[in-house]
């Protein structure tokens, strides 16, 4: 560990170093594909590839940046890392426990994240996610708490914050416990903060707001308000986050003379690969690069101006690309239409659409055209058993079903998922967290301070020191 920090404070003290050389970025992006380790991106880009009909890659516009680095993710707790601690040290520069927000392991201090030391220096900031406001990564970047799960609490520090620009899918958990305090949308509204519901109520409000929070629709919210829908399982009319990316930056843009740095999750890396969800995984990978993209074409016009950075706060479900032969076939994750838990879901509507007609060819027809099965993508006499076997299991009543972190599966849907992953020949070591290295992908201003092995704890203190909003970690972590 003492090494660590003095590696640290030599690497920031070099960056300080060369600043008055290098320009200073007055935007900052910065990324976290929250679960992404590097064969989630070795990965999609695989798929990609293979969708072109050709063994290679299919380029994605982050992993083609041209300084990258590899990252440690290990808490001050334990060896593998939750998105509480991850978030901390990519928002704070320090470690802490697992489950821990922005506080130091005594559970008492405090510890401000590089969008605080921003705030201060005068930026605009905004705070942005796939997932609920108050989930773990992005409350690591304004909250400070003793548990991630104290929802109302984070909420609160939410409200507090004074940021500029919130979006995700909503609060988790937007009342008191206690009688008498005001719900966090009462909160927001009196520290000043106008709610919208959607790209296109937030462009009729955006002009008036003086700090905003984006949401996603009440009907949307009703349905699940914990995260905007998987890429796979979008329908017209859902809040995406490119939607998110794109109204943050107009929101931001030119609310400081000083400039801007907006913080923008992909949560539901994580949620799909704890579910061992190849293709769901890809697809929000992929997801998440199109806000990438639109951060880029921002670079673009803005190119001496311009840091983006994108890593990750731990890798989720030990991916490993290949678990037989020398063969991968990635292209198959092709037939897949739903996620798995959204496969489960129409498996339940089906069954009662269907009634007495649902039978098993009922659920092979449905396999075919929403899988592959029988027709791309081969099933085995064993694997065609197993799926008869989960299919009486779920008319019968006798199904137990499968649960992740953050997802429910039949059987059925569990099973179909899995047969894919075999055929693919794909493998996964876990359905939590791993410690595995996360990338580091960085262009623009700044960008070259990031390459080399580094720690989770480095990178923000490089982004602020790189930016001007201060020199070194603020939080005296040496």
């Amino acid at each position: 560990m003492k090494r660590q920090k003095f590696l640290t404070f030599v690497l920031l003290f070099a960056v300080a170093l060369c600043a008055g050389a290098a320009k200073t970025p007055k935007y900052v992006f910065y990324f976290i594909g929250d679960g992404m380790g590097l064969n989630q991106v070795n990965g999609t880009e695989t798929y990609l590839g293979a969708l072109e009909g050709r063994i290679g890659i299919g380029q994605l516009c982050f992993a083609s940046f041209p300084y990258t680095a590899y990252a440690t993710s290990y808490s001050a707790s334990n060896g593998i890392t939750d998105s509480a601690a991850g978030g901390t040290a990519l928002a704070t520069g320090c470690k802490t426990y697992n489950g821990c927000l922005s506080l130091r392991p005594d559970s008492v201090t405090s510890v401000t994240s590089v969008a605080k030391w921003a705030k201060e220096a005068g930026m605009a900031v905004g705070i942005t996610t796939s997932v609920s406001v108050d989930h773990a990564t992005p409350a690591s970047f304004y909250a400070h708490q003793t548990y991630r799960g104290k929802y109302y609490e984070i909420g609160c520090d939410l409200a507090a914050s004074g940021y500029d620009f919130f979006a995700g899918s909503d609060f988790l958990v937007p009342d008191s416990k206690k009688e008498g305090e005001a719900d966090l949308y009462t909160r927001c509204s009196d520290a000043g903060y106008t709610i919208v519901r959607g790209f296109q109520e937030y462009q009729k409000h955006k002009a008036k707001a003086e700090r905003m929070i984006m949401f996603q629709s009440e009907a949307a919210s009703k349905a699940d308000r914990s995260s905007i829908p998987y890429a796979i399982d979008r329908k017209p009319g859902d809040m995406t986050l490119q939607d998110i990316t794109r109204a943050a930056i107009d929101f931001l843009y030119g609310k400081s003379p000083k400039g801007f740095f907006l913080m923008v999750e992909g949560g539901k890396i994580d949620w799909a690969a704890h579910a061992n969800d190849a293709r769901t995984v890809f697809s929000e990978v992929i997801d998440m690069d199109n806000a990438v993209r639109i951060a880029y074409d921002f670079m673009r016009l803005h190119p001496e101006e311009t840091l983006i950075v994108v890593t990750a706060d731990h890798e989720t479900g030990g991916l490993g690309l290949g678990n037989s032969d020398y063969t991968l076939y990635t292209h198959l994750l092709k037939y897949q239409n739903f996620s798995a838990s959204t496969y489960s879901t129409h498996l339940g509507k089906l069954r009662k659409e269907l009634g007495e007609g649902f039978t098993f060819e009922a659920v092979r027809n449905d396999l075919s055209e929403n899988f592959g099965f029988w027709r791309e993508v081969p099933v085995t006499e064993e694997q065609e058993d197993r799926l008869l076997l989960a299919y009486e299991a779920l008319t019968k009543g006798t199904d137990k079903g499968s649960e992740s972190m953050y997802a429910k599966e039949n059987a059925l849907g569990n099973l179909a998922k899995k047969i894919l992953n075999d055929n693919v020949h794909l493998g996964w070591t876990s359905g939590t967290h791993t410690n595995g290295y996360v990338p580091v992908f960085a262009v623009g201003a700044g960008a070259e301070a990031f390459h080399g092995r580094i720690d989770n704890t480095e990178i923000a203190p490089l982004i602020g020191t790189i930016a001007g909003y201060c020199n070194g970690n603020p939080n005296n972590v040496r």
